[in-house]
């Protein structure tokens, strides 16, 4: 993909174009929308990766974006992209869920498909779940700056080519042997680059590589550049490893190599390997593990505390001995003392000999003890001359010399191990970059599979006209998934869904809106059954709460005008257009409405309290049809509801059925109301209109008339 295809993407500019050039493989990444690939990209967020590879699957499959077509339907599907983040445990895979969406490409609907069908086979156990906790995506390593080395040549083209390809050391030009010496002096190691200094001869604790091939084996010669990608990384890689051990464990011991990569063939990693090299890291990208290379540091951090606290012991044994010593000096020896310049130092030889050697042996002993190195212990007790002083002082040239010695040795050490745990991982990366990838999508899988298992979903089947609901139950209502009754429901075409108040009619219309939108998905459905077909577009339109002004009003109608017209198999679905206006005018706007509808290639389902005058302003040859939630009865003071709709039927309204108990209890029948089924009930014949009873079976019968 080049720099101004991947600016066609959409939201995707020239700068972000230029960050997403920076990947190894740019075009594959952002085409197969890999969220955790395009995050690698400087400058690209997780969150800012997810809408780049969403962008890109919709440009992949042609899909125009455009299935969630009003406020209502995006609202269905934040709740069902919620419900399914609340399931995954890493930040990743929350930002990662986002590029799934309702789709009306058959391409894209059956790729996700592909992948839900794999992932609700996963079992997110919990301690899957707890090792995946820890898994975030890999981090980019900063450039390191090492500055025990250098690199060195008397070629000027080299010099550039050695300070592009090996930024991390600095590079020295030099011109003769000389120079090279001098750099030793300065540097813990020299790699010269030049063959014509071969067999040079220097001093004997220089250490000066001729390496002419250096520049193209850059890991040999800094190794931090492996390194510094794997201790940055170090949390993150070891979390995955023990993602993919939890696995294997839960796929019943099969083979470590095999767990979390699935035996994928092209990537090949020994995860014993990588966490024992992991865990010899430190966070600044050292190696932890080697005892001489510790004694080496810990020297070097004491030396200044182990050298005052050896003065300490010399001159403490001194001072007792002088305090303990009666000295007497003749005359004669004064007055020599006094007439060569001579101080306490000649007296501490001629008076204190053999005690200022013990002190010294002292002080000697203790920082050989603290240095704790033997091949320095000559060195070191070089450190306290014998000539006679007090105070005792060490000699600071042989303690400079020792710290230089020290710090040589303990940075070319580093750097032989840094370049053997190097060699370890240089040539994993690649499987390593892909485990952490695997931990953190299987995060997304397992929250596909939780949420399947959790709501008791079933995979849609795409066949034949509208949509047809068996068993469903709503995940977005605010009430426990297991206090929800499954609703049956089907609709083909164009229907009015009636119902009493608090029936279940908003609560049917969302159903149907999130069954469609997660088969849209791509995602196994909340019911126990479902077959649909694939809609270009889902039109929600929710209640308005009042009436409108003549603006909103004229908006809305020309929403409906547009919705109306072309050829789009769209799933319509409104709750209660009444509201929008007077009853009278808004009877006759719907069943216009719905006639446009029924000559469409639309499914549509109008819930409204004025089913009854809608039909009777809908023209009789129009295919439009009415269905009923219809309430069981009064029992109690409740209301109680069957909440599958009963299809081509009028459900009775909550005031008729109140009417029909008070007529009920006045007749003498008394007792609760039921009658799902329409029908008037025998009330015994007592029709006595100037009576109380008589007044509420007169009532009755206005609604039976109406509804007749």
């Amino acid at each position: 993909m080049e720099f101004e295809e991947l600016e066609s993407i959409p939201g995707v500019g020239a700068k972000t174009a230029e960050r997403l050039s920076k990947l190894d493989d740019p075009a594959e990444a952002v085409s197969e929308g890999d969220v955790s690939r395009i995050a690698r990209a400087p400058g690209i967020s997780e969150g800012r990766a997810a809408r780049i590879a969403r962008a890109a699957i919709r440009r992949r499959h042609g899909d125009s974006g455009e299935f969630l077509a009003t406020d209502r339907a995006e609202e269905l599907y934040e709740s069902v992209l919620g419900l399914l983040q609340e399931r995954a445990v890493t930040a990743y895979g929350r930002k990662r869920l986002k590029t799934l969406y309702p789709s009306a490409s058959a391409s894209r609907i059956e790729e996700v498909r592909s992948f839900a069908r794999e992932a609700v086979d996963r079992e997110p156990t919990p301690a899957l779940l707890e090792a995946l906790s820890d898994v975030e995506p890999l981090e980019s390593a900063e450039t390191v700056r090492v500055r025990d080395r250098c690199l060195a040549t008397s070629d000027a083209e080299t010099y550039a080519e050695a300070t592009d390809a090996i930024p991390e050391l600095s590079v020295e030009l030099v011109d003769d042997a000389r120079g090279i010496s001098d750099l030793a002096r300065g540097y813990s190691t020299v790699v010269v680059l030049d063959e014509a200094f071969a067999g040079i001869e220097l001093e004997a604790d220089a250490d000066v590589r001729v390496e002419p091939d250096a520049l193209s084996e850059p890991a040999a010669v800094v190794p931090e550049r492996t390194l510094s990608f794997f201790a940055q990384n170090k949390h993150r890689l070891l979390a995955a490893t023990a993602v993919h051990r939890a696995v294997s464990t839960d796929d019943g011991g099969a083979a470590m190599d095999d767990g979390l990569l699935g035996g994928d063939t092209d990537v090949s990693i020994d995860i014993g390997t990588l966490e024992r090299a992991l865990e010899r890291l430190t966070e600044g990208g050292g190696v932890a593990d080697d005892e001489r290379l510790s004694a080496l540091q810990t020297a070097i951090d004491d030396l200044d505390a182990a050298v005052s606290m050896a003065e300490g012991v010399a001159n403490d044994r001194l001072r007792a001995a002088i305090e303990e010593r009666d000295v007497t000096i003749e005359g004669a020896d004064l007055l020599s003392l006094v007439e060569r310049g001579a101080g306490v130092d000649s007296l501490l030889e001629r008076e204190l000999s053999e005690e200022f050697a013990e002190a010294i042996e002292a002080a000697r002993e203790r920082l050989v003890d603290a240095v704790g190195i033997d091949d320095y212990e000559s060195l070191v007790r070089g450190a306290f001359p014998e000539e006679p002083t007090f105070p005792v002082e060490h000699d600071g040239r042989v303690i400079d010399r020792l710290r230089e010695e020290l710090s040589a040795e303990r940075d070319r050490r580093a750097t032989r191990l840094k370049r053997d745990v190097a060699e370890e991982l240089g040539g994993v990366r690649g499987p390593a970059e892909a485990l952490v990838d695997a931990a953190l999508e299987l995060d997304v899988e397992l929250a596909v599979s939780r949420f399947a298992r959790e709501f008791d979903c079933t995979f849609p089947a795409f066949e034949g006209d509208g949509i047809e609901i068996e068993g469903g139950r709503s995940p977005v209502l605010d009430v426990g998934f297991e206090d929800i009754e499954p609703v049956d429901y089907g609709i083909e075409g164009v229907s009015l869904l009636s119902g009493v108040n608090s029936g279940g009619k908003t609560s049917t219309l969302d159903l149907v809106g999130t069954i469609a939108i997660v088969a849209q998905m791509g995602l196994p459905t909340p019911a126990d059954a479902v077959r649909t077909q694939r809609f270009e577009a889902l039109h929600y339109q929710a209640k308005t709460q009042g009436t409108l002004d003549a603006g909103a009003f004229e908006s809305t109608l020309r929403e409906f005008g547009s919705l109306v017209g072309g050829a789009e198999r769209r799933l319509v679905l409104v709750d209660e257009l009444e509201s929008i206006t007077e009853p009278g005018a808004s009877a006759v706007i719907i069943a216009g409405i719905l006639e446009a509808l029924a000559e469409s290639d639309s499914t549509a389902v109008f819930v409204s309290h004025l089913a009854g005058e809608i039909l009777d302003a809908t023209d009789a040859e129009a295919d439009v049809s009415v269905d009923g939630i219809e309430a069981v009865g009064l029992i109690d003071g409740e209301l109680r509801v069957d909440r599958s709709p009963v299809k081509g039927h009028l459900a009775r309204s909550t005031p008729e059925l109140i009417v029909e108990k008070l007529a009920e209890e006045e007749d003498g029948t008394g007792g609760d109301v039921g009658g799902g089924d329409g029908d008037s009930v025998d009330r015994g014949g007592n029709d006595d209109s100037g009576s109380e009873g008589g007044f509420y079976s007169s009532l009755l019968e206005k609604f039976e008339g109406s509804s007749a």
